[in-house]
Formats: C-alpha cells, structure tokens, sequence
C-alpha cells in the first residue's frame, strides 16, 4: 500500500521479540493514518473508525481511504493533564439505533473536575457526521480538583450492561469510600443506572454502581471468551496491575500495592493483607498499561485468548497468557512508541494508537509467508 490520503507512507515489519520469545509470531505494521493525541477507538459495523482526540475532537475515519472526517456536536471537554476526550463506545444494538457513548472530563465548580459519559446518536451530516440527543448518563462522584486519573474506560458485556472503570482522580482514599464512585469498577445499565444485582447496591447512591473498589487508575478493560472481566491499571511508584476482576472484591488501593507512592513513602504489599483481592500480574518495572484487549480473531491463531496490553512508558505491546484466573507475560514487542489504545478489527487484525500529538492508528496483521 502507498501514500493514503493523510500523506502518511506505507508498511514496514516491525515488532522485535524479547529475546525469551524470539520464535515466536511476528506481525507486519501498516500506518494508517495520524492523529492528534488520539485515545481510543471504535469499528463501525461498515468497517470505518471512530477515533477520540483527547483535546475534544471526534474523528470519523475511513481506513480504505485514509480521508478523516471531523463529529460534530461534543459535549465541552475540559482538557488538561490526562483529562479531556476519552472513550467511545457502541451500543450493542448499534446496527438498529445508531447510538454510541463517550467519556470525557468535564468541569465542576471552583477548578474541580471529573469523568462524564454522554449518551449520543451518531448521524450522518452533510460534512460527515454528527452527535443528536446528547445526554449525560453517569458522572464521578464528587468531582475534585487535578487533572490525573479520570480512567473512564467502557465496555459493553455480552448481556448489555456497560462497565465503566472509574479512576481515583490521585486522591487516594475514595478509593475505599462507598460515599465516592472514584478508585472503582462498576457495572450500569445501558441508560447508566446501577445494574440490578450489585453487591453494595443496598447502601444506596453511588455505591449500588460499584462491582469492586481499590482501584487507582484503571485504564484498560476486556472480556475474555468466558465472559470474565480484566482490568489493566497503573500503579503508584512500580506495581502496575492487571487484575481478574471478582463480585464485591476490594483490591486494596491505597492501602496495600506491589508500588510505593511517588513521594517516596512505601505501601505495603499485597501479600501482606490477604483480605485484599491480588493482582493477577504486578510489574516493576512499570510498563504503565493504557488499554486492554483479549483477541479472539483468526488472523493470529497461537494468540487466540491472550491479552494485549498497551504500554506507555514501555513503548510496547504486551501479551499475556490467560490461564483461568491466573496470567502470565509471555511476550512483549518493541513499538518504539508509546502506545495509547489497542483494539481488535473486524478482520482479526490488531489496531493500535500511539500517544502524541502525531500519532499513529497501526494495523497489525500476519506477514507474508
């Protein structure tokens, strides 16, 4: 494939192996198109993108041709630090309603802010499309102040329900309070009511939302075939996480970790609160975990049930071996980028977005024999 629309060239192999993993599969890198600081992404059922810009733009790309086509009528985003335009999502009924959801920062009183998620029909327009019957669904609870770890990932599962993974915000103990839904993994209805059936829901308010808590920053979220939930989630100082996510567990943040806090004041570790749910995998060396997907496609079959983390500091791509509750690193890939959000196409391929204001939507797919 040459030059497409964007301007940008075609593709070369990448993807080095650590040295434990050299036989293993590799994968060829196409570039797609650029982005400016893009999040996340999202496949319509047609084959085109939705792609989020965390300044506060959404893209409508068609990946056949390169040409990308601005969204009109967002809610206001606050933009700043790691806030601004986050995820997107469809509605599993999407082919009949047309409807998709976004999270994003949005303001509060006195310089406070905190995650939001709009309900919105996506409809064509005359320069590409557009957002009608806005609606907010949810909102964290309370908004602080700062600007670092709203989360705001989505995931619909196979029943409906929406999960949403909500950030601490870098305030520590909501974490551990039922009054706050921040440091949480909660399970909503489609319209972001509290699901019938969660395990704090006779507390009232926004603790019937909560699914788990002790959480920090839990950027990345994916089903596995069972249906099972993962959640990918930065650590303080070391002890990233990816965690098998249980009814009613507390993972224990602030109060235990496999990191220390920045300042430099230690945390205990997780061994030594048994009470506390413990990571499926801890890193330190962080490899700070941006996204999640677990692959089901063909293109990749040795893949088939493993998870893709994105790395950001590690400027990788990650996978892991999912072994009923367990997980194991079993490979990462130098992508010499930091790599913002990971995703599976409709044809099995891999699709990542790097970070920055110039950043790449890649597709990985199996090279040449």
């Amino acid at each position: 494939m040459g030059a497409n629309a964007t301007g940008f060239a075609s593709s070369a192999q990448v993807g080095s192996v650590s040295a434990s993993d050299a036989a293993a599969q590799a994968f060829e890198s196409e570039a797609i198109a650029r982005f400016a600081q893009p999040w996340a992404m999202a496949f319509l059922p047609d084959g085109k993108l939705l792609v989020t810009e965390r300044a506060g733009a959404l893209k409508l790309l068609d990946p056949k041709t390169g040409q990308s086509l601005n969204v009109a009528g967002l809610p206001e985003v606050v933009y700043g630090g790691q806030g601004g335009l986050g995820d997107v999502v469809l509605h599993p009924q999407f082919a009949n309603n047309q409807r998709i959801y976004i999270s994003y920062a949005e303001a509060g009183e006195r310089n406070t802010a905190g995650a939001a998620i709009a309900q919105a029909t996506l409809v064509p327009t005359a320069e590409g499309a557009g957002l009608q019957d806005v609606r907010v669904i949810w909102r964290q609870v309370p908004k602080v102040t700062g600007r670092g770890h709203y989360a705001h990932r989505m995931q619909f599962d196979r029943d409906g329900f929406l999960w949403v993974s909500s950030g601490e915000r870098q305030q520590f103990d909501p974490a551990q309070d039922m009054q706050s839904n921040l440091g949480k993994v909660l399970k909503l209805n489609d319209d972001g009511s509290p699901a019938v059936g969660n395990p704090f829901a006779d507390q009232g308010g926004v603790a019937a939302q909560v699914w788990s808590l002790g959480h920090r920053n839990p950027l990345g979220m994916a089903f596995d075939p069972q249906g099972r939930l993962w959640v990918a989630e930065m650590g303080p100082r070391g002890g990233d996480e990816l965690n098998f996510i249980v009814r009613g567990e507390n993972y224990g943040y602030p109060i235990v970790s496999n990191g220390d806090h920045y300042s430099g004041k230690p945390i205990p570790n997780h061994d030594t609160r048994p009470e506390f749910k413990a990571p499926a995998i801890t890193w330190t060396p962080v490899v700070s975990p941006s996204s999640l997907v677990i692959y089901t496609g063909d293109l990749f079959p040795d893949w088939k049930g493993n998870a893709f983390i994105g790395g950001l500091s590690s400027q990788a791509l990650v996978r892991v071996a999912l072994t009923g509750e367990s997980a194991q690193e079993v490979q990462r890939f130098d992508m010499g980028e930091r790599i913002r959000a990971v995703a599976q196409g409709p044809d099995g391929a891999l699709w990542l977005l790097e970070d920055g204001n110039q950043g790449r939507l890649l597709r990985l797919s199996a090279p040449a024999r």
